[in-house]
Parts: C-alpha cells; sequence; structure tokens
C-alpha cells in the first residue's frame, strides 16, 4: 500500500522559497492505478521522485507497505528502492552494451539474490512479445522494443509500486497503444500500485483514478480547485 500524508516540496530561489507541491495526500492499495496530468513544471515528476524515494519531500510524509524510505541509511534506502520499486522513463535508459535480457536483469546484480531471475527475465520479455530479441542490443531495437525492456526491468523484481515518467512520450501513436495496454496487463497480474505520469490524455483516461496536478495540488482531474 501507498500512503502519501501533506506531502509538501520547496526549493531556494532567488526571491525566497518556491513551492512545488503543497499538502498532496493519497492512498492506494495493490492492484490500484492512477495516471497523473498538469501543465509542463507543476510538479509532477518532482513528486513521482519523491514517491520513488529519489528526493526527500520538505515536509510529509510517504509510505510504502508501512516503510518510510526517508528515515533509511543511504545504503538501506538505495536497497529499499531497488527492491521495492519499478521505474520506467520516458527515455528507456537501456545500457547500450548490454543485450536486452542483461537490461533486465541489472536490479538483480545488487542486494538480496532473485532465485530463478533468468527464468523470470526470459518470462517477462515473452510477456513484452521479446522472447525472439534476448541477445539484441538497444541499438538494433525500435523505440517501442526499447521502452518493453524497461518495463520487464521493472518489473524483475516483484516491487509493489511502479512508477512511469511518460512512459510513451516518446513513441509514435500505436507503439504507445501497446505499451499502455502491456503495462496495464503486468500491472493486473502482478497487483502492483501503479502510479504513471503523462502529458496523453488518452492513455491517462485508461487508468482508474484520473489525477491532476493544479495549483500545487492534486486533484481529481477536472474537478474545482
Amino acid at each position: 500500500m501507498l500512503e502519501v500524508s501533506n506531502l509538501s516540496k520547496t526549493y531556494p530561489a532567488p526571491s525566497g522559497q518556491l513551492s512545488v507541491l503543497s499538502n498532496v495526500s493519497i492512498a492506494m492499495q495493490r492492484g490500484e492505478s492512477a495516471s497523473i496530468m498538469g501543465p509542463s513544471g507543476s510538479g509532477k515528476s518532482t513528486l513521482l521522485y519523491i514517491l520513488g524515494a529519489l528526493e526527500p519531500p520538505t515536509s510529509g510524509q510517504v509510505f510504502l507497505d508501512g516503510d518510510d524510505p526517508f528515515t533509511l541509511s543511504p545504503r538501506a534506502l538505495a536497497e529499499f528502492r531497488n527492491r521495492a520499486i519499478g521505474f520506467v522513463f520516458q527515455d528507456h535508459l537501456l545500457l547500450p552494451q548490454c543485450t536486452v535480457i542483461e537490461n533486465v536483469l541489472l536490479p538483480t546484480l545488487v542486494g538480496d539474490p532473485l532465485p530463478d531471475g533468468h527464468a523470470r527475465a526470459r518470462d517477462l520479455l515473452d510477456r513484452v512479445g521479446l522472447s525472439e530479441r534476448l541477445n539484441y542490443r538497444p541499438a538494433e531495437l525500435s523505440g517501442g522494443e526499447k521502452q518493453r525492456v524497461a518495463l520487464a526491468r521493472a518489473l524483475i523484481r516483484h516491487p509493489p509500486l511502479v512508477l512511469c515518467d511518460e512512459p510513451t512520450g516518446n513513441l509514435d501513436r500505436e507503439s504507445a497503444d501497446t505499451v499502455a495496454s502491456l503495462l496495464l496487463t503486468l500491472h493486473r497480474e502482478q497487483q502492483t500500485v501503479l502510479v504513471v505520469v503523462t502529458h496523453n490524455q488518452a492513455i491517462a483516461d485508461r487508468f482508474a483514478q484520473k489525477l491532476e496536478l493544479r495549483g500545487q495540488q492534486l486533484l481529481p482531474r477536472g474537478s474545482a480547485t
């Protein structure tokens, strides 16, 4: 379960403190999904980085399955992120020198060993339609295929939370639809908490909760401020 309470984030600025997020709260159970829209600069990526324990909030709390990651030591925090959170970014961030299956297995190279990691990687790549691309390198793949590899990599450790920052932003419509469909299918099968930031309304509409960052607050999309 993801629980966010009264989350705020400010940054120092020449004119004082710049407030990006103010009193953001959300609670999601396993198996629930949400899309977040909002104009550029509204704080969508900042919120995602805080949920992913990549950046601390100025105030408020984040709990994932009862754990507050920001109370952990730097090493324990890194292990927590690797174990509990899967990330998919707009740019796939694949290592060009590694094969497809090696890229998927990267999160298993640190922390606790993953039993049958190779078998799970092959299964995930089969689920995203890349069983014949295991030994290809990223330069040999299309944009949609690269993003499907990134999706398999995000799920390799069975994380309870999956965060996606514009996962279809660089894709054509057909590839974007394919990636979104695979993301939702695997989310339902693995019962993750899934949060997706997107500018694509057609993609956003496919998720159960439809949210918007507006005026530093997270609101149901289309609601009055």
